[in-house]
């Protein structure tokens, strides 16, 4: 797979925090209390950041490897794809949103069809509060329940 360089912070929480906001806010979708330039964007690439963060925690203990999916310029892409030592994959897309639209899942089914059996799983991480499956099998997930 094609893979191009995605940063994210070390310490989002830091981050979220210089915002006026705590990890209930932003797990919640608020807006920053403070005015800054490009909020929307930098608050949705916060949140990522976060996500990244506890995915690569669960990765590295299950000595899995986290990676970022970009192809024909970014027409298809795939937030993060966890990658087991057998090359099975877990694709996961992060969605500042407490709700998930067919959009939002459209790089993940491309992916499905791509690599079929290779794809252990689909799954959104959104601010909503439930978890839930879709009826094209793609799981839903808050944030919130990835961790304390």
């Amino acid at each position: 797979m094609a893979q191009s360089p995605k940063h994210h912070l070390a310490d989002p929480a830091l981050a979220v925090r210089m915002l006026g906001l705590d990890a209930d806010a932003l797990l919640a979708g608020e807006e920053p209390k403070r005015t800054i330039p490009r909020d929307g964007a930098l608050l949705g690439h916060l949140f990522e950041s976060l996500v990244t963060l506890g995915i690569r925690v669960f990765a590295l203990a299950a000595e899995a490897h986290v990676s970022h999916l970009r192809l024909q310029g970014g027409r298809q892409e795939v937030d993060l794809i966890v990658e087991r030592g057998d090359q099975r994959v877990i694709a996961i897309e992060v969605k500042l949103s407490g709700t998930v639209d067919d959009g939002d899942v459209q790089h993940l089914l491309w992916l499905r069809e791509q690599i079929g059996d290779d794809l252990l799983d689909s799954l959104v991480i959104h601010t909503g509060p439930q978890a839930y499956r879709r009826p094209d099998g793609i799981a839903v997930i808050p944030a919130a329940l990835l961790g304390p």
